[in-house]
């Protein structure tokens, strides 16, 4: 498996972090640039859930090896520090190349 790079797993955060929120910042490093860009914080639940294709019927994030769910307010809180990340990392890496 080709190693993604971007490095949001390990990028400092101001709470405090558990095995469950280790990784889904690794779930968001792996998620293409294409398609992280098109998250929209205005979508309703259920078009974020549609969009990302990958959360269980209970409305939580499917994510193996996980002490605890992820809703999809963690999910979206997640999601857009990740995007702030790639926004400040990107011009540093050569993304595609």
């Amino acid at each position: 498996m080709e190693q993604p790079i971007w490095n949001f797993e390990q990028e400092p955060s101001l709470e405090p972090m558990d095995e469950t929120s280790v990784n889904l910042r690794a779930y968001f490093d792996r998620m293409a640039d294409e398609k992280i860009r098109q998250y929209s914080p205005s979508w309703s639940d259920d078009q974020l859930i549609e969009w990302d294709g990958n959360f269980r019927d209970d409305g939580n994030l499917l994510m193996l090896c996980s002490e605890r769910d992820v809703d999809t307010y963690e999910y979206r809180k997640v999601i857009e520090e990740c995007i702030r990340y790639r926004d400040r990392v990107r011009p540093l890496l050569k993304v595609g190349a």
